[in-house]
């Protein structure tokens, strides 16, 4: 029988995003004032990110990682130096209001750390509401996702009522409920145990498998079980 994630309906032929660069970016808060830890491989250096790859980002507290994902999520720019999303012509994309909205539904996936759900919603609705957007799947295929993620008994139940751990499940599989180039997930498993990293890390994989999307996870020791191309140190 085929795993659920191997039902996934649309993978696009053209995407959107080839590779992320970033040059000597730092954040503004860190400018004068290095962070504690020792040397970063990313801040204020030259890095690029490609499709089909899958990195690992290790930090220690206060060493910018959410920064880090929301600054490749096009979310914030408190930072020096200069990121570039670029396509597989190597031309860098034209960001205005409207590309960055095209670059959130269909070039890049995030997870949140704090998951970012809605907290009236049931487990089925937040998932459902996202793929409203995305057009990417089935209702049935993210019930089915959902179950492999352990939530059989939990699909109607408000997230607000629901454990961090069972949040971080359903941000998961939302994640997965969209068309991407790059996935970032924050700290995706900081709250799961052995067994339900492994489920989610078996699930991230059929789906960079099918799809060549790039991975980027972050972790502060809790890694994912993963196989990674490369591991930085942030």
């Amino acid at each position: 029988m085929a795993s659920v994630c191997s039902v996934l309906l649309i993978i696009c032929k053209e995407r959107m995003i080839h590779r992320i660069r970033l040059k000597n970016v730092l954040p503004n808060v860190f400018v004068g004032a290095s962070p504690e830890g020792g040397p970063s491989d990313i801040w204020e250096k030259e890095i690029t990110f490609n499709k089909g790859k899958s990195y690992l980002i290790e930090a220690a507290s206060g060493r910018g990682k959410s920064s880090f994902c929301a600054y490749l999520f096009a979310l914030r720019n408190d930072y020096q130096g200069s990121i570039e999303w670029i396509d597989e012509k190597e031309n860098p994309l034209s960001l205005d209001e409207k590309g960055i909205d095209k670059l959130r539904c269909e070039g890049i996936g995030m997870m949140f750390q704090e998951h970012r759900l809605f907290p009236e919603l049931t487990a089925m609705e937040n998932v459902l509401l996202k793929n409203a957007l995305t057009h990417f799947t089935t209702e049935e295929h993210i019930r089915q996702m959902l179950i492999q993620m352990g939530l059989h008994d939990r699909l109607d139940v408000p997230c607000g009522k629901l454990s961090f751990g069972q949040q971080q499940r359903v941000a998961f599989v939302r994640l997965l409920s969209q068309p991407a180039d790059f996935l970032l997930l924050d700290e995706p498993v900081s709250h799961l145990d052995i067994e339900n990293a492994k489920i989610m890390a078996d699930m991230l994989s059929e789906y960079q498998a099918k799809s060549n999307a790039g991975i980027i996870v972050t972790s502060i020791g809790h890694r994912m079980p993963y196989s990674y191309d490369q591991l930085l140190k942030l």
